[in-house]
């Protein structure tokens, strides 16, 4: 019996260990999808908001929300190599405390960023004239500014305590034991999850109690919008953080810890990608514009206020055709000018108002 029950139980580990291996290895695989994926959207994004678009409030958003992913996924790289050699960290210990720094304040910064989005939405659809009077491109820098500081300052007690140790000929990056992880784990989910959460939460049902007043298909597609853009923050990155205080209460080193912990490592890890395909792809003119170009896409769908392309194409028509006629209807060129005008103006508005709406 002895002997069946120590085969049984080799063969359990054997099994754990398979399991643990593989899902290591899809993890790096995830990983590199992540990369690409990220690392593309992001890079187009930073590339048109910075070089191709006039600076405006919200090419300072995503421009500063891209840059924060960009560089998490740039360092991303040091974790695939580490996990591909069975979390291996063969780059010292100045590496081990930067590549971790950059890790959270790049977390902190993107959601804080998000948070900020969200809270500048609801301004720009609740007060409207206050909106226009003071939301100024000055004011988004420096908001800008004092997210990345306020990032820096969360995630230096997080560098600071990361240090390197060695075992069985192998070199680890992690936490000492003597690390206050209850305490850092409780901050880093309360700044870093709960009151970004509740804010973006409160600033969607607000901006959806306004749209009801819009027609019913823009309805839609706003609310459409805005259950993706809570959905995805908080599939991500709450069981990163359940499973962070479960890792408080459980010895991390069982078996099924450690794949509980990878899988939501992936998980809160694939946000990064997401972020431009939720808030810069989702533009309801994206399947049209594309068929033009990419970047023309991205200029329009980041664009603060601006009418569509066929709306200006077809006003440019209705102008060229009413000024052929004005020609030879020389005594009514006045009011012909001044209805013109009237009607532009008008459609100007409608078309900047709607914007606003969103």
């Amino acid at each position: 019996n002895k002997y069946f029950k120590k085969k049984i139980q080799m063969q359990m580990e054997t099994g754990v260990d398979n399991v643990i291996r593989n899902l290591r290895i899809a993890s790096v695989a995830i990983y590199c999808v992540v990369v690409i994926v990220g690392t593309v959207g992001n890079g187009l994004v930073i590339y048109v908001t910075a070089f191709r678009m006039k600076r405006t409030v919200n090419s300072v958003w995503f421009l500063n929300l891209a840059i924060a992913d960009f560089l998490f996924l740039a360092f991303l790289i040091f974790t695939i190599i580490s996990f591909s050699q069975e979390y291996h960290w063969p780059f010292g210990l100045v590496m081990c405390k930067l590549n971790n720094f950059v890790t959270v304040v790049t977390m902190f910064a993107s959601i804080f960023l998000l948070m900020a989005i969200s809270l500048d939405r609801c301004l720009s659809v609740w007060v409207v004239v206050w909106a226009q009077n003071k939301r100024t491109v000055r004011k988004a820098v420096l908001i800008s500014v004092a997210i990345w500081v306020a990032a820096v300052i969360c995630s230096t007690p997080y560098a600071i305590f990361r240090l390197i140790w060695s075992k069985s000929g192998k070199t680890f990056c992690s936490y000492p034991i003597t690390t206050p992880m209850q305490s850092l784990v409780i901050f880093r989910f309360s700044m870093g999850f709960l009151i970004p959460f509740l804010a973006i939460l409160a600033s969607y049902v607000a901006i959806g109690a306004r749209a009801r007043r819009l027609q019913r298909r823009n309805r839609q597609r706003s609310c459409r919008i805005i259950f993706s853009i809570i959905l995805a923050f908080f599939i991500c990155w709450l069981p990163y953080h359940v499973m962070s205080f479960i890792e408080l209460r459980v010895d991390r080193r069982l078996s099924h810890i450690k794949i509980a912990g990878s899988l939501t490592v992936c998980l809160a890890y694939t946000n990064s990608c997401l972020n431009p395909i939720l808030y810069v792809f989702m533009c309801h003119e994206f399947q049209n514009k594309l068929k033009q170009s990419i970047c023309f896409v991205l200029e329009n769908a980041l664009a603060e206020d601006h009418l569509s392309f066929m709306s200006s194409r077809s006003m440019s028509s209705h102008l060229s055709r009413i000024s052929r006629k004005s020609d030879s209807a020389a005594p009514v060129e006045k009011s012909t000018s001044t209805s013109l005008k009237s009607t532009e103006s008008k459609v100007v508005f409608s078309e900047c108002r709607e914007n606003t709406e969103h």
